[in-house]
């Protein structure tokens, strides 16, 4: 009896915009939307937390609509799958591994004290 992989590769991030949204069109002619999110990583052998800056992207042209409407600063949060791309350089391959989104929201925030309310 053979036992069934199945493989998951589901991503939830809720953070702060860094900065707006960057628009491009691909050579292919496909419009692609990239955005940082400031994410806190909570250290368990550390008072505090770190935080890392996480690169996401999307074709959806929904949610590219979406994004649009995000300010410096918003709490959002996106669903997706962490991809990594390759391409070569001079210097040889390289590669970046980034959240590719199929959902998001904005994040409303609450009247009391700025905390985040979640949904």
């Amino acid at each position: 009896m053979s036992v069934a992989v199945i493989d998951r590769n589901d991503v939830v991030l809720r953070g702060r915009l860094s900065a707006p949204a960057e628009h491009r069109t691909l050579p292919s002619g496909d419009p692609l939307v990239t955005f940082r999110l400031v994410v806190r990583r909570p250290e368990p052998r550390a008072r505090g937390s770190s935080v890392d800056v996480l690169t996401c992207i999307t074709y959806d042209r929904a949610l590219q609509r979406r994004v649009a409407a995000w300010e410096a600063g918003d709490v959002v949060e996106v669903e997706g799958a962490l991809q990594r791309r390759f391409w070569r350089t001079g210097q040889g391959t390289v590669s970046v591994c980034e959240v590719n989104c199929r959902r998001g929201r904005k994040v409303p925030r609450s009247g009391a004290g700025g905390s985040v309310r979640t949904a």
